[in-house]
């Protein structure tokens, strides 16, 4: 069962909180970023340091770190940031374009993360691993919060909404891009006891749904401590990473698409011939296709859109076989473009679905690529059937909305 623990978090005043929260640190370019070097509120200056420092400075180095510490410590020391005195779990909820979805912010335990009880969809990269290892261990923060779901559980939601209907919340706004945080603390001994006893009773497992990087890099920073003999009872901070756990009813998976560079030798007619042994192919012209059912993709090629259909037989019924991103990887990415690796491979991109098919179009129409592809998302229940059977998606497989915002509550360890 899911051990979870309330915690003393480090959060900006209400006044602020619009000011500080920023989108997570790897869903914006640092170039991005240096928009924001002149707004002293602003939460990048702790997870993107580097926009303070000469624009030659390896983003990896060690005076990156060093100054996301100490621009950490300048956010307490002029009273930006607020540590809470007592342990609290927090309600953390985002309405975008209408749709609501509510989580628990908490501490998860990092030996469930160790023994799969929190479960896991996809690879991590060792370099992301271990900028995320120095900043928490020069900051000694986890400064960005985990996205977790789990099965809906009638209890724990019991308790969130009644607390959500009888408290005002701290903190409620509305970002530039249209999404609202509102943000609530619950700080009553008796319900923070209650939420962690039914999490241990009755919620089984929980699953990463974005920031496989930052828990990765948790365990390691958790692990460096325990065998420096830092552990004593277990419970110390560092034995938990922060994240926000939603129910999986509210969630939505957006598509994440691809973008080629070359036809890898071919022109367009022979790469459209190449598509026939697995795909119908029907030509739409200028109108965009998104895809509306699994098994048909949208291509983007030459200056038209496509519409491919699988043909019966063309993949496996297995949790992975039957994704549409394995269907693109394994009957064109590979067997025709020859991409083998897409975690690695430099002809291709992924675009989230968040930016619509103009962004495809844009892309290609530049000439900076050449083809495009449009997917049918996957859905949660899928995503929990490949962590269960303990397989992991194809790279680039999910796209969450809205994004979490860093700086709303910092887990200090």
């Amino acid at each position: 069962m899911a051990k979870i623990a309330p915690f003393k978090g480090l959060r900006p005043t209400q006044q602020l909180a619009a000011k500080v929260a920023t989108l997570p640190y790897d869903v914006i370019s640092v170039a991005e970023a240096r928009e924001f070097r002149n707004d002293h509120f602003n939460f990048y200056h702790v997870t993107r340091s580097e926009i303070d420092l000469p624009e030659n400075v390896d983003v990896h180095s060690q005076l990156v770190y060093e100054k996301a510490k100490e621009n950490l410590d300048l956010f307490v020391q002029n009273k930006i940031l607020v540590q809470d005195d007592e342990p609290s779990y927090y309600i953390y909820e985002l309405i975008m374009d209408g749709r609501s979805q509510t989580g628990l912010v908490c501490g998860s335990s990092i030996d469930d993360y160790n023994n799969d009880i929190i479960k896991k969809h996809e690879f991590t990269r060792p370099e992301k691993e271990q900028d995320r290892i120095n900043h928490i261990t020069v900051t000694g923060a986890q400064t960005g919060i985990v996205f977790l779901a789990y099965n809906d559980c009638d209890s724990v939601q019991h308790i969130i909404d009644e607390w959500k209907k009888n408290h005002a919340p701290v903190n409620d706004f509305t970002a530039g891009d249209g999404i609202r945080h509102i943000f609530w603390v619950i700080n009553d001994y008796s319900k923070v006891a209650s939420i962690s006893h039914h999490f241990s009773q009755d919620v089984p497992c929980t699953y990463i749904a974005d920031g496989h990087h930052r828990a990765a890099s948790a365990a390691k920073v958790c692990k460096e401590l325990r065998d420096n003999g830092y552990s004593i009872d277990g419970d110390e901070a560092f034995n938990y990473f922060v994240t926000c756990i939603f129910p999986a009813s509210q969630l939505k998976i957006m598509d994440y698409n691809r973008v080629v560079k070359d036809l890898h030798g071919m022109v367009p007619g022979e790469f459209i011939q190449a598509l026939e042994k697995d795909f119908d192919i029907f030509r739409i012209g200028d109108k965009a296709v998104k895809p509306e059912v699994p098994h048909e993709f949208g291509m983007y090629l030459d200056g038209a859109w496509y519409k491919l259909v699988s043909k019966a037989g063309t993949w496996s019924e297995d949790p992975i076989g039957v994704l549409d991103v394995t269907i693109l990887s394994d009957n064109i990415l590979d067997k025709i473009l020859g991409i083998k690796d897409q975690r690695v491979d430099k002809r291709i991109d992924f675009v989230g679905g968040i930016r619509g098919m103009e962004a495809l179009e844009k892309r290609v129409n530049s000439k900076e690529m050449a083809v495009a592809f449009s997917l049918y998302p996957v859905s949660i229940q899928q995503l929990f059937a490949i962590a269960d059977s303990g397989n992991v998606m194809p790279p680039k497989s999910t796209w969450f909305e809205p994004k979490l915002r860093d700086g709303l509550v910092v887990y200090m360890i």
